[in-house]
């Protein structure tokens, strides 16, 4: 007898509407979830995934989404047709969800303890004393140390890898019988996500709880989930068991997703070439100050005697976890924030530069920062984000001269120049990254520094703005100082590798012997999550 589905989602489609304008985000999906059983939903961004989950607990903004069609089936009850009571009594009770952002998810003015103790007021009717005791309970099964002490701590107070462990905590609270996970990785360093996918996998089978998991990370669906719906346009253009997916994919896209890791190789070694900047025992300590005269008793050492060099045409790549002191550093060589120690850019000294003194070097030296919506001002056309440096740096340029050469950066990094007078809301994630990039070869810099510029976009983008910044470098002779946690990334671009762990380098040299042979425990750590997070805790290199 075949087994009933604990949620059975049939011919779901979902339509928001504008006005007069209606656009159908999922169009007529239909899959199921055992008991117990893990369901990968992937998909790049806009493809109708996180949408669909949110479906499940009718947590879309209604009455602008609407559905058209569909049945959500959870225990045999259709949640689509259920009231608002009984909704109340699924969401958080039977069905929990796990959001993509914790910093955002969780309350800034409530502390741990009362955004978990809330969950287990509301459905359980927990006392104070009852609620603060299971608050404990399940910060510890989540890996946080000293629970007591972060029971005050709010969210701002927690790394990364800590919120994601809370919103889990409160996911779990009254033990779910399926929990929704969206993206719950996705801006977590290489090895906290293996740190939290372990979690998972070990609560999910302790619980025998049913996942939804949606990511378009396709090497974790790969070793998490039991079977895969993959989803494009809003449908779901193939579906089935994992291994039979990723070793036999039928459809196109499937195919497409699957060859759209990050590839080709890094400029080759040369020591020949020009050093274009230069960083000896640079250091970046910020005081901790006491007391009421506000004295100075220690310092965070964010970077702390650090010496590198980046060559013209050469890439060198900052890895490190987050806290480590890779953005920091790049700062600092910028002369964005103040440190000590020697910088150079092309042989001349900039360390004692003033602000006011640093502007005639500014074009030549650029940055792509990690949030291409947060970098570009919502306020500005296109055509004046990328123009904006010109006006600063050439000002003698005529209003036609600048913008035949906004015209052609946009061009030159793939984007149609007739787009320029669109608002950046207006574009994908990927094409707003190329805006970025765009801005920064307006000015034809000498060294760009590029901050995560790939970390929050989908893995086929990703590729392709990797195969663009090696197109870009190679044309110009472009010195890149590459900051980032994904280390397949790095290694398509880099031939030069920094490890960093609080504030200090760890390990360095040639990209191939960091990745191929690393040499202290924390790079091997790193490098197990990032390539062999399936077999990393069979060879007791890092705990996954």
């Amino acid at each position: 007898m075949k087994e009933t589905p604990l949620l059975d989602v049939q011919n779901l489609s979902v339509a928001f509407s504008q006005g007069e304008r209606t656009s159908l985000a999922v169009d007529g999906i239909s899959f199921s979830i055992n008991k117990g059983e893990t369901v990968a939903l992937v998909g790049e961004s806009g493809s109708g995934k996180s949408v669909s989950a949110l479906s499940v607990l009718k947590l879309l903004p209604y009455p602008a989404a609407s559905h058209p069609s569909g049945k959500i089936l959870f225990k045999g009850q259709d949640l689509l047709s259920a009231a608002e009571p009984a909704l109340r009594k699924v969401r958080g009770n039977e069905i929990s969800m796990i959001f993509q952002e914790p910093m955002t998810s969780l309350n800034p003015l409530h502390t741990v303890e009362r955004q978990i103790a809330e969950v287990l007021k509301v459905h359980r009717g927990m006392g104070d004393t009852q609620a603060r005791a299971r608050v404990i309970e399940l910060l510890t099964q989540v890996g946080i140390r000293d629970p007591e002490t972060r029971l005050s701590s709010y969210p701002h107070q927690l790394s990364g890898g800590q919120r994601q462990r809370v919103m889990i905590a409160m996911a779990l609270a009254n033990e779910p019988d399926m929990l929704i996970a969206d993206e719950p990785t996705t801006a977590l360093d290489v090895t906290v996500q293996a740190q939290i996918l372990k979690l998972l996998k070990e609560l999910k089978d302790a619980n025998g709880m049913a996942m939804l998991f949606i990511t378009h990370d396709l090497g974790i669906v790969r070793r998490f989930a039991d079977r895969v719906c993959v989803m494009t346009n809003g449908k779901i253009v193939e579906h089935g068991p994992v291994a039979e997916i990723f070793d036999n994919p039928q459809h196109p896209y499937t195919q497409h997703l699957l060859a759209a890791e990050p590839k080709g190789n890094p400029p080759a070694h040369d020591d020949s070439k020009p050093v274009v900047v230069e960083a000896d025992d640079l250091k970046v300590w910020f005081p901790i100050k006491r007391g009421f005269m506000r004295k100075t008793v220690d310092h965070v050492k964010a970077v702390d005697g650090i010496d590198i060099k980046v060559r013209e045409g050469q890439t060198l790549g900052i890895v490190g976890e987050s806290g480590s002191g890779k953005t920091t550093l790049g700062l600092a060589i910028l002369r964005m924030i103040s440190s000590t120690g020697r910088i150079a850019f092309k042989g001349e000294e900039i360390q004692s530069r003033s602000w006011k003194d640093m502007r005639p070097l500014r074009s030549d030296m650029q940055i792509v920062f990690q949030d291409p919506f947060g970098a570009l001002s919502p306020r500005m056309s296109v055509s004046d984000i990328v123009g904006e440096g010109l006006q600063v740096h050439f000002p003698k340029l005529s209003v036609d001269e600048r913008d035949a050469k906004v015209a052609k950066a946009l061009e030159e990094v793939g984007l149609d120049s007739s787009t320029r007078f669109r608002y950046p809301h207006e574009f994908s994630g990927g094409q707003r990254q190329r805006i970025s990039i765009a801005r920064a070869m307006v000015l034809e810099p000498k060294f760009v520094m590029l901050d995560e510029p790939t970390s929050a976009l989908d893995m086929s983008v990703q590729a392709q703005v990797v195969d663009l910044l090696r197109d870009l470098q190679k044309k110009h002779g472009l010195a890149y100082l590459f900051i980032s946690h994904d280390l397949k990334v790095v290694r398509a671009l880099a031939n030069d590798v920094v490890v960093m762990r609080n504030g200090k380098v760890v390990e360095s040299g040639r990209a191939e012997e960091i990745f191929d042979t690393p040499k202290t425990d924390y790079t091997k750590a790193l490098m197990a999550a990032a390539f062999r997070l399936e077999t990393a805790e069979k060879e007791g290199v890092v705990n996954v």
